[in-house]
């Protein structure tokens, strides 16, 4: 598709008889997500921490597409164990899943552990995604033309991997842990791209960004900066819905191939339409890339069959 052309959710092909996993699907960002796959015909398995949200969303998608196949599974991305019994039950209803949403995140948390000693927005934003799609990677690459998408921010821009003190044990600074955690979305994006292509699977990774989208995500934000969004997010930020079209995107558009990144086209790629976009360059480094891929294997203790 021309990128000089806007690209809406009429573009969406059908989804009718594939599997979707969105995790976080019961708010926001991938409410949103979750509601234009299910539109479309997807089976759609909303990854969610909290079951009566989770019913309460899938109750809002079917009440707009009655025709909707939704489905919810308990997933705590704060825990490990909780990644793989989600993992295991997900597989057992589903042997092939066609398209795997990493959405869910925390940002700006203050210093707090997951369950299994991780700091939070590592543990939950890269870490459990990491974990959740090796677990899931056999039923991927049993499905043709299946595809991995992570939800990365603008804020990769500032992040750099402190490869020595992943989950801040000698220092933590909020902002720069979530940043953090965003650039290791894209260093794990363009690994699994690499590692993917090299066996000569079937199964692509793309990542995506929503810009400036009205979520929760910004409620742990210091008071200032809530205020400031207040008064400017009208200008700067976009609805969940329009975030979601850059993950709709890279997760629907046939022209999308493995490897790219998609965000809004506007300035500061804080909104517009979806398109093709280019991530920072500590994003692209092999090294790191590789080496934060070895370390996530020993934090989790899940290996990919690549």
């Amino acid at each position: 598709m021309d990128q000089r052309t806007a690209w809406t959710p009429g573009h969406i092909p059908s989804q009718t008889g594939r599997n979707v996993v969105v995790t976080g699907g019961s708010s926001g960002l991938g409410l949103a997500i979750a509601t234009a796959l299910a539109r479309h015909g997807a089976h759609v398995v909303l990854a969610v921490r909290d079951a009566e949200r989770g019913a309460r969303a899938a109750d809002q998608i079917t009440v707009g597409t009655p025709t909707a196949s939704v489905e919810v599974q308990l997933l705590d991305l704060s825990s490990l164990a909780s990644v793989r019994e989600a993992a295991r039950e997900i597989t057992t209803r589903h042997p092939t899943i066609d398209l795997l949403i990493n959405n869910a995140g925390v940002m700006w948390t203050p210093l707090t552990r997951t369950s299994d000693g991780f700091e939070l927005q590592m543990g939950t934003n890269h870490l459990a995604h990491f974990a959740l799609t090796g677990l899931l990677m056999p039923q991927m690459l049993a499905t043709a033309d299946s595809r991995v998408v992570t939800i990365s921010s603008n804020s990769h821009r500032g992040g750099r991997i402190a490869f020595e003190d992943l989950n801040s044990h000698h220092a933590y600074d909020r902002q720069a842990a979530y940043a953090q955690s965003k650039l290791a979305n894209l260093l794990f994006t363009y690994e699994l791209h690499r590692r993917l292509t090299s066996a000569g699977a079937h199964t692509s990774a793309l990542a995506a960004h929503p810009g400036g989208a009205s979520t929760g995500l910004t409620r742990n934000a210091p008071a200032h900066m809530r205020l400031l969004n207040t008064v400017l997010g009208p200008l700067l930020t976009h609805s969940a819905e329009r975030g979601a079209l850059p993950v709709l995107r890279a997760a629907t558009d046939p022209a999308a191939l493995g490897g790219e990144y998609y965000g809004p086209k506007g300035l500061g790629e804080m909104r517009g339409d979806p398109r093709r976009t280019d991530s920072h360059a500590r994003s692209h480094d092999a090294e790191a890339q590789r080496r934060l891929w070895v370390l996530s294997e020993e934090l989790t203790g899940v290996r990919y069959p690549l």
